[in-house]
């Protein structure tokens, strides 16, 4: 289960993607919101580097994340409390002009991404966005206990077909730690309807 890699390897994981550069994709999101004040949901958040970016750019942050490790130390780095839970039983309504779920919804299943992503849309308010981010392919793998869900632009699309909200854009981009810009994401922007 991909929680225990993150369990066990927490320091390392906060300290290489702590400094990540994610400063063009935050400006993309921040575009997309109707509103420049409100509440972000960091849905997987890690390290806390974003939900970090976010609280210093004026927004209020509900940050979430499953390993309790990695919640502990991102709670001390962004000087509020990390929700210790799964992604899988989101239960908020109508709360948050903004879910930012970046490389945390490619360790669930296919199913499971399409079921996150309905609750995803729940908890947003109207014309609430969604940013997500996945490995960018056709074949989903496992490395290290954790499985990864892989997508193109269309796998997803396809995923996401009936579900109400309007596609905003998917761009690709380079990983942005040092030494794996050849791995490509897949970004996905959704607006709810």
């Amino acid at each position: 289960m991909s929680v225990k890699f993150y369990n066990d390897n927490a320091e390392n994981f906060f300290n290489n993607t702590i400094n990540a550069d994610m400063s063009a994709t935050y400006n993309i999101f921040e575009d997309s919101l109707l509103k420049k004040n409100g509440e972000i949901l960091d849905l997987g958040c890690g390290s806390g580097r974003d939900a970090k970016h976010f609280l210093e750019s004026g927004f209020s942050v509900t940050a979430l994340d499953l390993s309790p490790i990695l919640a502990k130390k991102a709670s001390q780095f962004i000087g509020q409390d990390v929700i210790v839970a799964d992604m899988k039983d989101l239960n908020f309504q109508d709360k948050f002009i903004g879910i930012w779920a970046c490389a945390s919804l490619l360790h669930l299943t296919e199913d499971e991404v399409f079921e996150t992503i309905k609750r995803c849309h729940k908890a947003l308010k109207k014309d609430g966005v969604l940013y997500a981010s996945f490995k960018y392919g056709e074949n989903n793998y496992e490395k290290d206990g954790r499985s990864f869900t892989y997508f193109t632009r269309d796998k997803f699309l396809n995923l996401i077909e009936g579900l109400d909200f309007y596609y905003r854009a998917t761009f690709e981009t380079g990983d942005v730690r040092p030494g794996r810009e050849n791995e490509k994401w897949l970004n996905v922007i959704l607006k709810k309807g």
